[in-house]
């Protein structure tokens, strides 16, 4: 329960959060996710993400459309919702000059409404497409290039550019974006948190690290070594959650068993049908359950989003494994959403 006089939804700290859904390729086919993205917006809430990768991360997951098309037909659905991906990786697979064109073009489509999330890349999206996948060094080398880039296209100006790993000779978009898009950073590590910080406009993350003092620390110090407020910058945070009991939550951790080590052993595999077999193997369907709120009453939901919030998070992306999107976007829309929505922003 929540204290007296505190209400649900709001920060103990005075700091305003907002809501969001995460529509899954990996689970979905896209016509599906551009009915669900309409149905977030008319549910309420404030923003949603879409993953970006070529293949799953586990082959029994069983979808991966391609994220920007479905981005871009979403916009033709809503008329106020942000949206982004979380996350597209410039490294590899896709050229960083294109991606400030796509991204671009997409803020034409819903001005004010985009958001870039970016990432350093796993195998099975990279090396499993271009057959090149270098060691951490060279993938956030490459991701620091890439976001200069963008950045650089995104002003209109013609762009020469000369680094370690890209070339950009002299470039030019001709249509962009008229009002920012912010670029925000994934990160699991200190390492890659310390990027964030420096080389983003806010940071990608789960709600466990999102919440961990070394790995928020790390952050505000890139943050302030480039002379940043870290308190200004925004946290989004994916959270999984069930609404159900541990059957239903059992029945979907198994499209995601990878998740416990996804960034310290899956992120360098190629095959999803590997990653899924050594992941069924290694982590017991309790683990990967462990820290989701699982449940049908609201109050355990608001209470699991009240604590990000209170830990410093802005952007909480409810993420559920469940098939039925639509009952788990009616249950938010209905009887958690309206109990934090009062101090919600769409804030970026």
């Amino acid at each position: 329960m929540q204290p007296m006089g505190h209400l649900a939804g709001q920060p103990r700290d005075g700091r305003k959060a907002a809501i969001a859904f995460v529509l899954s390729h990996e689970q979905f086919p896209v016509p599906e996710l551009v009915q669900l993205g309409a149905a977030a917006e008319k549910a309420g809430f404030d923003n949603i993400w879409t993953s970006d990768h070529l293949q799953p991360w586990q082959n029994n997951e069983g979808h991966s459309g391609l994220a920007w098309l479905t981005l871009a037909a979403i916009t033709q659905h809503t008329s106020h919702i942000t949206m982004g991906t979380g996350v597209t990786s410039p490294t590899y697979r896709y050229h960083p000059t294109v991606v400030a064109e796509a991204f671009a073009t997409l803020s034409m489509l819903a001005p004010g409404r985009v958001f870039l999330g970016v990432g350093s890349g796993e195998a099975l999206n990279e090396a499993a497409a271009t057959g090149q996948w270098g060691d951490y060094a060279e993938r956030s080398g490459r991701l620091i290039e890439a976001v200069e880039i963008i950045r650089q296209l995104w002003s209109g100006e013609w762009v020469n550019f000369a680094g370690q790993y890209y070339q950009v000779p002299q470039t030019k978009l001709y249509d962009v974006p008229r009002q920012p898009i912010p670029i925000y950073v994934a990160a699991s590590g200190p390492k890659s948190m310390r990027l964030a910080g420096i080389h983003g406009d806010g940071l990608i993350t789960d709600a466990e690290r999102a919440l961990q003092d070394d790995l928020r620390q790390a952050f505000a110090e890139g943050a302030r070594s480039v002379g940043k407020n870290p308190d200004a910058m925004p946290i989004l945070a994916e959270h999984m959650v069930i609404v159900g009991d541990e059957n239903d939550a059992r029945a979907g951790a198994k499209l995601w068993n990878f998740l416990p080590n996804a960034w310290a052993k899956y992120v360098n595999v190629e095959d999803p049908r590997e990653i899924e077999q050594e992941a069924q193997q290694d982590v017991p369907l309790e683990q990967v359950i462990a820290k989701w709120p699982i449940s049908r009453d609201p109050q355990v939901h608001i209470e699991a989003i009240q604590k990000l919030i209170d830990g410093g998070v802005t952007q909480i992306y409810v993420h559920s494994p469940q098939p039925e999107q639509q009952m788990v976007i009616d249950f938010y829309g209905r009887e958690v959403l309206p109990k934090l929505q009062g101090v919600a922003t769409t804030a970026r």
